[in-house]
């Protein structure tokens, strides 16, 4: 089965054409032309989900999991579409997208047992008091109430799972609240094929058609107009740290400011302790070296910075790694643009001052090859550059001469959505010593383990302090992402009769 993409954005049901058109730039394939938003054309999504949340917003907890069933099914009725016309955008190779469709279509069905169960509803209830004295108590009852409509941004390295009906979207609609995804360009069919899915589940369904919207659009000015609508009421948001923070700032400064929830990236930085290091140092370089390259690096969970102990072990271990690095091929990169940034980040490292070359090599357009550096803490330390996120198959391992050294380089870290302890038992001291530091950088505190592969659970949480994330206290990944998309409401005296459907 072939895709062949309409070009249109769907709003309120309906698929809209726009004179304005943009190229596809796929890995491979037939390129294809999409429309480009307007304002116009964002006012009407919006007044489309703002229209669907009276009738959704409202709706059982039942009927949005049939929902949520119901479009994880069109999903998977059009497995194979998907993953030919994903492939071609992305340069993803098949196994991903296959793998990735069933991450889409787990998480759908996941936030449809989580909601049917009731716990997001957080429901509380302090019965009345009317004989307490010296004043009675009346009933009191808090609920976790839907929003209203949400704007979702597709992601440029998750073209399903974190994109059109990825976990944004599923937790929106699971909560209640209506969705307006602005596509990403860099997979636009995929994203519209997703969305044909959406819609005949919609259909199927009987629900409101503005229940959710697709505007597509190579422009900044789209995603501008979606986030300053006065209709939204919040964002989740997955990419770059610089467009996030544009896109957070223009929700800051609107009449009536919103909720941003942008996952922004992360270093995802891994301590390798002594005593691990000495017993399977070998092991855990070729493990951080096949973490590194995973996907051609193009994941927010990439380690790209260890930390050992100078010495014979630490040159043992870079040499394990950068043999296991180099026997790593040219891969192909999600755009022209990651490629090109990825390029950029080798050569600005490449020529800086204390780091050590140990491996490189020249790539072709749109693809990269591994690179591996090597420097000292105080390089590190004093060279707050180092810490910064090049997305691809790069890492710097960085030599320290002193616990003391590791703690300080542990403080001075930026927030995380990830920090790894590789550690055997002779390292609990020194690992002991790191957690209270690492637990506040980082969403996720891993003990030897790799962070590449973010599991889609109660448990999971996907954030991290500025700038990792913009909300410290969400998730982006596992069912306490729903909460994003909730605010608590206190009924007083009402009576059960006036109650929202739950």
């Amino acid at each position: 089965m072939t895709f062949a993409p309409r070009g249109n954005h769907l709003i309120a049901g309906q698929w809209r054409d726009s004179a304005a058109k943009f190229s596809s730039s796929p890995a491979h394939g037939p390129a294809h032309k999409f429309s480009v938003g307007s304002v116009a054309d964002v006012d009407a999504a919006v007044s489309a989900a703002e229209d669907a949340f009276w009738s959704y917003g409202y709706s059982s907890s039942e009927s949005r999991a049939s929902f949520l069933d119901a479009i994880a099914d069109e999903i998977e009725a059009r497995a194979e579409a998907i993953t030919e016309i994903g492939c071609q955008e992305s340069g993803l190779p098949k196994a991903r997208l296959d793998g990735e469709r069933g991450r889409t279509t787990g998480q759908l069905r996941l936030f449809a047992q989580h909601i049917r169960k009731g716990g997001h509803l957080d429901l509380r209830h302090d019965v009345a008091l009317p004989d307490r004295a010296p004043l009675p108590r009346p009933d009191l009852k808090l609920v976790q109430r839907p929003i209203g409509p949400v704007a979702v941004f597709g992601a440029s390295n998750f073209p399903l799972a974190f994109s059109t009906a990825g976990g944004d979207t599923a937790a929106a609609l699971a909560a209640g609240c209506p969705v307006v995804v602005k596509g990403h360009e860099a997979h636009p069919g995929t994203g519209e094929i997703i969305a044909e899915a959406i819609h005949a589940a919609t259909t199927k369904c009987d629900l409101h058609p503005g229940v959710f919207n697709l505007v597509q659009g190579n422009t900044r000015d789209v995603g501008a107009a979606l986030v300053q609508h006065p209709l939204i009421r919040a964002v989740g948001f997955t990419g770059s740290l610089k467009g996030g923070r544009a896109l957070f700032d223009l929700c800051a400064r609107r009449p009536e400011p919103i909720p941003f929830f942008g996952e922004l990236g992360s270093v995802n930085p891994m301590f390798v302790l002594d005593a691990a290091l000495r017993a399977r140092g070998d092991d855990i370089a070729r493990g951080w070296a096949a973490s590194l390259t995973m996907g051609a690096g193009q994941f927010c969970t990439n380690p790209g910075i260890t930390f050992v102990s100078e010495g014979p072990m630490a040159d043992d271990f870079s040499s394990a790694a950068a043999h296991a690095l180099g026997e790593s091929g040219p891969q192909t990169m999600l755009t022209d643009g990651i490629a090109n940034a990825y390029h950029s980040g080798q050569k600005t490292l490449a020529d800086t001052e204390g780091l050590d070359v140990l491996v490189t090599s020249e790539s072709a357009p749109r693809t990269a090859t591994p690179a591996l550096y090597r420097t000292t803490a105080q390089t590190f330390l004093s060279n707050p550059s180092l810490s910064e996120e090049v997305f691809g198959p790069l890492g710097i391992l960085v030599t320290v001469a002193t616990d003391a050294e590791r703690l300080q380089i542990a403080i001075q870290l930026e927030g995380q959505l990830t920090c790894t302890l590789q550690m055997d038992e002779a390292d609990t001291d020194t690992a002991r010593g790191l957690m209270p530091i690492l637990e506040r950088k980082a969403g996720r505190v891993l003990v030897n383990g790799f962070p590449t592969g973010v599991e889609v659970a109660d448990s999971m949480v996907h954030g991290g302090p500025y700038p990792a994330s913009t909300n410290f206290g969400a998730t982006s990944v596992g069912t306490l992402s729903i909460r994003r998309f909730l605010r608590p409401v206190c009924f007083q005296n009402v009576p059960p009769s006036l109650l929202p459907r739950q």
